[in-house]
């Protein structure tokens, strides 16, 4: 059974297969709506229980995932799902790691890495992926 999201979502990014994937900051309240089916969380600590499946990558603020394999493995994870359920990425803010996680998922999805920030910032948020070694992370993303 699809569950995907409702186009009207907050948040949304819509990657060029058609999946849509929500970011969020987790610092901002549960938009009203549809719940995720399925949550990626980046944060450097362990987040709170949530009533969703959900991942939890290591990932302190500003920086990488403190293990970079298990970091992919967990995108490819959250765009395979996306097809099917609804997917959400967030870290603290919803720019930094949540834009430079958004641009890996548009690398899976077709997007040449060195053109997937700008296609993040130009489709959810302007601010998304915030650092050099962030950016460089996405062009090298596989």
């Amino acid at each position: 059974m699809v569950t995907t999201w409702e186009p009207m979502t907050t948040g949304l990014l819509q990657l060029p297969s058609g999946r849509l994937v929500r970011g969020r900051g987790l610092r901002h309240p549960l938009p009203p709506g549809q719940q995720p089916t399925f949550a990626l969380y980046l944060l450097g600590r362990q987040p709170e229980p949530v009533a969703w499946d959900s991942r939890w990558v290591r990932w302190p603020d500003f920086r990488l995932p403190s293990d970079r394999a298990a970091a992919g493995e967990a995108l490819r994870e959250a765009w395979r799902r996306a097809e099917t359920e609804r997917v959400e990425v967030a870290c603290g803010g919803g720019r930094g790691r949540t834009g430079t996680a958004l641009a890996c998922l548009a690398v899976l999805d077709g997007v040449p890495g060195h053109e997937a920030v700008a296609y993040v910032r130009e489709h959810y948020s302007r601010h998304a992926v915030e650092t050099p070694w962030q950016r460089r992370f996405v062009a090298r993303f596989q």
